[in-house]
């Protein structure tokens, strides 16, 4: 990919006045694997209209049509540069396989604050801990997916932060990573297929995105 353009990286300063919810402890061990264990059922939030927890469900028979609403979270992680952290998803997975997405996207467990799952799950996937994480607001959608006909029925959280240390891919979750620019990214877009959700939660996190990135996104 072409050379990025450096951007200002006062950006990244936690005391700008942007609405956001900022947490800066951010400690979750890069190595650690909190998932759960192989072949053990992996219980979601269930949620209704307002977002207010009203159950456990499987995790595959929330996805199943008709869907069932349930907690999700999904993170944007930029660089020093300004550039976005995108996966590749790994072609063994059950959902969305080999396609691009955002940084990182997953699930609380019941009970689990969904900040904590952000900061967790991306150290479980990409092997590096956020050096910052902020919450962006959430966003509701319904998105089915023709390639699986898995459905998202989603309450989602969304997180925005500043990545500094390298990457570490758990090749079992990410078959490859890059990061990209704004321009980049819709090259990229235009070029191979993305999540369903990608452009929902993109959109929704934009403000956000702005103000730790910048205002080229």
């Amino acid at each position: 990919m072409p050379q990025s353009l450096p951007t200002d990286p006062t950006h990244f300063s936690a005391e700008i006045d942007t609405g956001l919810d900022v947490e800066t402890d951010v400690t979750v061990d890069p190595r650690a694997t909190g998932s759960a264990p192989a072949g053990a059922e992996i219980l979601l939030e269930l949620v209704d209209d307002e977002g207010v927890t009203i159950g456990t469900g499987e995790k595959l028979w929330a996805h199943q049509q008709p869907g069932r609403l349930h907690r999700a979270f999904s993170v944007f992680l930029f660089d020093r540069q300004g550039r976005l952290l995108l996966q590749r998803r790994a072609l063994g997975k059950y959902h969305s396989p080999g396609v691009w997405s955002n940084t990182c996207c997953g699930h609380p467990y019941p009970d689990e604050p969904p900040f904590v799952a952000a900061a967790r799950r991306t150290a479980e996937e990409l092997g590096v801990a956020p050096a910052l994480l902020c919450e962006a607001g959430t966003v509701r959608y319904d998105l089915p997916d023709e390639a699986s006909g898995l459905i998202e029925r989603e309450w989602n959280h969304l997180f925005v932060g500043l990545v500094t240390a390298p990457v570490e891919p758990d090749p079992e979750e990410v078959d490859d990573f890059a990061f990209v620019t704004a321009q980049e990214l819709r090259e990229l877009r235009a070029e191979r297929p993305f999540s369903v959700w990608f452009e929902t939660v993109f959109e929704a996190a934009l403000p956000g995105i702005r103000e730790i990135a910048g205002r080229d996104w």
